[in-house]
Order: C-alpha cells, then structure tokens, then sequence
C-alpha cells in the first residue's frame, strides 16, 4: 500500500518516530539501525511495511531498501512478527544479521531476545537460500552514530519490553566499564545482557 514517506521529522526516538508528510503526523516505528542512519536529521525519506493485524494497524521504517528487504523477509518467518523483526534489526546491522543467516549460525542468531533455538533454526531454514540468491547487493554499509545518550537507551529498552529496573542495572554497569559508547552501541550491548 505504501513504498516510503518523505517528510519532516518532529520526533526522533530510538524504537519510533513521528515523520509529517502534508500536514499528517505518522508514528512509525524503526530500528536502532535506522535510527543511526536518520538521528541527525530534520527531514527524511523512510521506506516503509503497513502491517495490519486484527487489532492494529501498524507502520514500520526503514532507511534503506535493504533492511526493509530483510524485515519482510524475516517476518514471513512463522513465529517471527514485525516486533520481533525490528528487534533483530535492532540487535545487529542488517549485513551480520544476513550473514548470520545465509552462514547458518544458530548461537548467534539465538542471542537475539526472544529468538530460541528452533525459531533460530527455522529462520535458516527458511531464508538461508532466498537471501543467498539474493546476495548483499541491497545491503549497504551503515554508519554508527557517535553520541551515548543513557536516557535514550533506557527508553527505548522500555519501549522494546524490558522492565525499567533490569534495564537501570544493566546500563549503569555498562557506563560503569565502558566509555562514549553511542545510544545504538549501548543499547545493543545491553540487549546481549538482557
């Protein structure tokens, strides 16, 4: 129904967005992936999936082709949704994720949150050959944003499900240990802990 939206950003967070095209607001939701990408932005384009489910209707955004490519692909899964998707996309770059796939590596694709070892199974199984024919021309490089914001990070892993206090813990021993680590970095080492 919808390829992409090119508008105004007026709010940025790591898990969604609100992007007004001709005077209409659209929350959309993203990927830390695409976050990097766009955080610095005021105005941008975002290729987007409409999932309609009984219940809602739902926008996810991407900025590349590419990682909206491997969101649909992942989500044909059976037992992967759309938030489980982003969640994958959100835990590493869509390049790893592919390789992950087409390499046939179930224990890295298991560490991503609520992928076990039979959906980590079926998901080779059912992409490893799609995304193999397809290769990683769609794929390109992505930039890492360079600023660590705590506060963002703890926001968007309570947007993704976690509780406030587990996620308090872990990212106030990861500040602890580590320095200048961008939001996308932080949250995704917080993600391997959660």
């Amino acid at each position: 129904m919808y390829d992409y939206f090119n508008g105004k950003l007026v709010f940025k967070a790591p898990t969604h967005v609100i992007l007004e095209v001709g005077g209409i607001g659209y929350h959309i939701h993203i990927s830390l992936t695409t976050f990097a990408l766009i955080k610095e932005q005021e105005n941008c384009k975002l290729f987007v999936s409409f999932q309609v489910r009984e219940d809602s209707q739902t926008l996810y955004g991407f900025a590349t082709e590419g990682e909206r490519h491997l969101f649909n692909h992942l989500i044909s899964v059976s037992g992967i949704g759309p938030n489980t998707g982003r969640m994958m996309l959100s835990s590493s770059t869509p390049e790893e994720l592919q390789s992950a796939i087409v390499n046939g590596q179930v224990a890295l694709i298991q560490k991503i949150k609520g992928i076990g070892p039979k959906t980590a199974q079926r998901l080779i199984l059912e992409l490893q050959d799609k995304l193999k024919k397809q290769g990683d021309h769609a794929l390109l490089p992505l930039p890492i944003a360079k600023q660590s914001v705590p506060d963002e990070a703890l926001s968007a892993l309570v947007m993704l499900g976690f509780s406030k206090n587990q996620v308090e813990k872990v990212l106030t021993s990861l500040v602890q240990t580590t320095d200048n680590l961008s939001v996308e970095d932080l949250i995704k080492q917080a993600l391997k802990k959660l």
